[in-house]
């Protein structure tokens, strides 16, 4: 038997991969290059949030006697950061390369990065000018010797340091910490050229005078990273204290926990690297030498600055959310029939005005909400805020342990209770990432339900940059499992039964086995079965195993993974008929759908959980079975469309890299991201209710094959439609 080790890949290189992806779109030439620089930006960005949650929990795990596997590769936290490293240091390698050919394509439109050590006469006049005059006055250096002690270095911000040598003090050093307060992008006009200059360079070029020009030996720009997963021990807690102070007084304690990465700009000297690894006690693996920009997100500033000086071919064209047409009424359609709203590409406005009239409805009793992550002006909150000022009952779940949103959700939560909403936080045991609305009317003596079931935030911004699915239904079943959803939570229960929604971490996981099973047992059966699984990520054991059960069975299984995949597709005997893609574009991928079966008789759910192991098991996550036909063809649609991109996918190959996929010779290119803009065009025109159809024959029995869906003439159709005709 071969190692189970052959079908599974580990987390964090999985990880890895996926921003390697993002990475890759930086150097893209099909990018605008205003994009680019946000797609790198990006990847800095991705790249400090592993350092500082992943390595930041793997490092806590080094520090116990009792050291914690990883769950599918068996591999320790220190062989894992172990085989971490060299692949940080190969992407940043990477990242530096593309930076370099990023200055020179922005070169070519006329901005020009400023190279301090190559600067003409005049232009060494004004900086120096600019230095003295504007930076120096609010610079704040600090010595480091014996008389003065190491100070503490906050995270994510970038340091000056020198190492400095006299007579008296021998050596000792500087350091000059480079805040937020320094604008991090400065521009000058030279005729039709912009030039641009990091702060941080600035300052390493004129800043060693400070010290005394003839003590400075050495010196370079640094940034630490802490670790930031800080996670909350309710068994540890004072009952008698607020949740939320305890949150409060968490989010203090997490920037000063350790620091687990530092990197160097523009080289590292060996004194310096061996001074600050010591007082920070970071390994020399973990320490990182790079040309690029150590803060990424100055990236996104000069991407800013490009933008607003008009360069608009150097950007995605412009394409906002579908509104939808005046006199729509999501409130009065939803209690007429199911509806299926898809963010980026329709507006999460016609959502918002639904919430309002429920609000004034003087039919409604309750609305009911769970709140994970919210817009920092959020119209969704105050919303939740007027029902409760109409006299509504108004409960709101606010998970408070929301990653690096926690304060912003302390913040929301106060406003609620304020307002006189009732407010509670969760479990003690599981967090509370589920997307589910609930509005109770009493009408005639009954109680009626819409619910909305998602598989994103509510969250106006993010609505209008990943891909996101909202359900809403007047289906009374549904409601009354809603209703009980919120009453377990409410009194910390979990939800163990369900017919048509999924509840984890009870009624989630095991009722997508039960899918496949039945697919498996389909396919030995000789019938045809297959399976279309879409989410962001997969590490869960179990569901792997259960894949490759599937696969070796015959049933063709597609997967749209985003992220992590901790699984190899194509593997002989084990995953042969397991086909894996990832979509990496314009938007970011989030939607979670999962179809078992094809055509007619499919049953398709989405829902608002993962296939990883937190939100199967320690997560409260809620999805649904989509039955209403229409939508559930929506949903195969958009999964269809996604198999066949050819702009923003890339496919596993069995020794689990990624190849991007390219059009067949003579095809046009399939943008499926933009191409959905085409398909959801009408989706907030008014629906009648459909007549009653027969049913379709059954098709005849035919031996599962694993080839791709290329050949069905209702998608051949819907393809072109989207592209606007044959080519």
């Amino acid at each position: 038997m071969e190692p189970r080790e052959s079908i599974f890949i580990n987390r964090e290189l999985s990880w890895l991969d996926f921003d390697s992806r993002v990475l890759a779109l930086a150097k893209e030439k099909t990018v605008p290059l205003g994009e680019r620089l946000k797609f790198a930006a990006i990847f800095g960005s991705n790249m400090d949030e592993f350092f500082m949650v992943r390595v930041g929990s793997l490092y806590d795990q080094t520090l116990l006697k009792n050291n914690k596997l990883d769950i599918v590769t068996h591999m320790t936290a220190s062989e894992q950061i172990a085989a971490i490293t060299p692949r940080v240091a190969e992407l940043q390698a990477k990242c530096d390369k593309y930076w370099q050919h990023l200055v020179a394509a922005l070169d070519e439109k006329g901005y020009r990065k400023v190279d301090f050590n190559k600067m003409a006469k005049q232009q060494e006049r004004f900086w120096k000018s600019y230095f003295e005059r504007e930076v120096f006055p609010i610079l704040s250096p600090q010595i480091v010797d014996q008389r003065h002690p190491f100070p503490f270095l906050r995270n994510k911000e970038i340091y000056f340091v020198v190492q400095l040598y006299t007579k008296a003090d021998g050596v000792h050093y500087g350091i000059i910490p480079i805040s937020n307060q320094f604008e991090r992008v400065l521009y000058t006009k030279d005729g039709e050229i912009t030039r641009y200059a990091f702060v941080e360079e600035l300052i390493a070029h004129y800043a060693s005078a400070i010290f005394r020009k003839n003590s400075v030996q050495k010196s370079c720009l640094f940034r630490v990273t802490r670790n930031a997963d800080i996670t909350v021990d309710e068994g540890m807690m004072d009952h008698d204290i607020d949740f939320r102070d305890v949150m409060s007084e968490l989010l203090k304690k997490r920037r000063k926990l350790a620091a687990v990465r530092i990197q160097f700009w523009p080289e590292a000297p060996q004194d310096i690297v061996k001074f600050l690894r010591e007082k920070l006690v970071v390994p020399a693996d973990r320490c990182f030498t790079q040309t690029s920009p150590l803060d990424s997100g100055c990236l996104f500033r000069l991407s800013g600055r490009i933008a607003s000086d008009g360069n608009a071919a150097l950007f995605y064209p412009p394409a906002r959310p579908i509104q939808a047409p005046h006199g729509y009424d999501l409130y009065r359609e939803a209690h007429e029939h199911d509806v299926l709203i898809a963010y980026p590409y329709q507006s999460i406005r016609p959502f918002i005005r639904m919430l309002l009239k429920a609000g004034a409805d003087p039919n409604v009793v309750s609305i009911k909400m769970t709140l994970y992550r919210l817009a920092n002006d959020s119209q969704i909150v105050q919303a939740l805020i007027n029902a409760a000022e109409n006299g509504k009952e108004v409960v709101a779940m606010v998970e408070l342990r929301a990653r690096f949103d926690e304060q912003n959700n302390i913040d929301w939560s106060k406003q609620l209770e304020e307002a006189g909403c009732t407010v509670f936080y969760g479990f003690d045991d599981y967090k509370v990432h589920s997307k589910l609305t609930l509005i109770t009317s009493k009408v005639d003596g009954k109680y009626r339900y819409l619910t909305q079931i998602g598989t994103g935030n509510y969250n106006e911004k993010t609505s209008e940059q990943y891909t996101d699915l909202s359900f809403i239904t007047s289906r009374q079943e549904i409601g009354e499992e809603a209703s009980a959803i919120f009453n377990n939570m409410a009194l910390q229960r979990l939800t163990s039964e369900a017919d048509t929604m999924l509840v984890a971490p009870l009624r989630f996981k095991s009722v997508l086995l039960e899918e496949m099973d039945r697919q498996i047992a389909k396919a030995k059966r000789g019938e045809r079965a297959s399976m279309i699984l879409k989410n962001n990520s997969v590490n869960d054991p179990q569901i792997i195993e259960k894949i490759s059960e599937a696969s070796c069975a015959g049933v063709r299984v597609d997967m749209i993974i985003r992220g992590i995949c901790c699984m190899r597709a194509g593997v002989p005997g084990k995953t042969e008929n397991v086909h894996i893609r990832s979509i990496v574009g314009r938007y970011l991928e989030h939607s979670r759908i999962y179809c078992f079966g094809e055509g007619e008789e499919a049953r398709v759910y989405i829902a608002s959980g993962d296939f990883l192991t937190r939100n199967t098991e320690r997560r409260v996550e809620v999805g649904v079975r989509v039955d209403d036909r229409r939508i559930a063809r929506q949903l195969q649609d958009i999964l269809d469309l996604q198999l066949r991109d050819t702009v923003n996918a890339r496919v596993m190959q069995p020794d689990g890299s990624y190849a991007k996929v390219k059009p067949a010779e003579g095809e046009p290119p399939v943008d499926s991201q933009m191409a959905m803009y085409g398909y959801f065009q009408h989706g907030f025109e008014r629906i009648d209710p459909p007549a009653a159809q027969p049913k379709p024959p059954a098709s005849p029995v035919t031996a599962p094959r694993a080839q791709p869906r290329r050949d069905s003439a209702r998608f051949r159709g819907l393809f072109e439609s989207l592209l606007g005709g044959k080519k």
